[in-house]
């Protein structure tokens, strides 16, 4: 009986992502979304990458970090620390593990499954990231313990190995906040504890959107045929 009760809730979550699927303009799947997103960030003024704040330029509808100019240091990976990765706010085992084609085989195994690519393709999750912090945060909960940054340099992201979580600079809180908010919101069946609620939902008051949070969120509806609405509600007056 439990076994058919788990059967019937994968169902009603495919069934619910692929009307979202249907209703919006979205992506056809994570690496359409990464060729797009270097174009929005190139209408924002001065982007930057999402943890640690360091400049970016785009050439070739590729991402290019400056490493130097934000005092960011090196923890292990040299070389996965000089490239851009595309970070999902919401980790794709979050969002992705309760889907049949997961449970089944991993990640790998929904590379065709159109609601996992919706998901892992919504470019209101997705920001840029040095490699080296995206590979570290892996798929580890956000969570704040007043830790004191020393990993990275001045880049003030703390990532517990051992207890697997992440404590996330204060710059990018508000957009976490806003992404699983929305991730939950949007594709619902989703439930996030009581605990990351209370928490995402005070950093979403704590740390409003900036003018631009509420550029990108434009230009990705522009895009994508939704907003978050967890950002608009806050840019109506910009």
């Amino acid at each position: 009986m439990r076994r058919f009760s788990q059967m019937l809730h994968v169902l009603g979550l495919t069934l619910l992502l692929l009307t979202e699927l249907q209703s919006a303009n979205a992506m056809d799947s994570f690496n359409q979304a990464k060729k797009v997103l270097p174009s929005i960030y190139r209408e924002l003024d001065g982007p930057v990458t999402f943890y640690c704040g360091c400049p970016l330029s785009i050439e070739r509808n590729r991402f290019q970090v400056s490493l130097k100019e934000c005092g960011y240091k090196v923890r292990k990976q040299p070389r996965r620390a000089a490239r851009v990765e595309i970070e999902h706010v919401m980790s794709a085992w979050e969002f992705g593990h309760q889907l049949q084609c997961w449970q089944e085989g991993g990640r790998k195994n929904c590379g065709k499954n159109p609601a996992f690519a919706t998901m892992e393709g919504d470019l209101h999750n997705l920001f840029p990231a040095i490699g080296e912090v995206n590979g570290d945060r892996s798929n580890f909960r956000f969570q704040l313990w007043n830790g004191k940054p020393f990993q990275y340099g001045q880049c003030e992201m703390i990532v517990d190995f051992k207890g697997k979580r992440a404590q996330p600079p204060e710059r990018a809180r508000g957009q976490i906040a806003r992404a699983y908010l929305y991730m939950t919101s949007h594709y619902q069946g989703f439930n996030l504890s009581r605990q990351q609620r209370q928490l995402f939902e005070a950093w979403n008051k704590m740390y409003p959107p900036t003018d631009s949070e509420c550029l990108r969120n434009r230009l990705i509806t522009e895009v994508q045929g939704n907003d978050n609405p967890f950002v608009s509600a806050q840019c109506e007056d910009r």
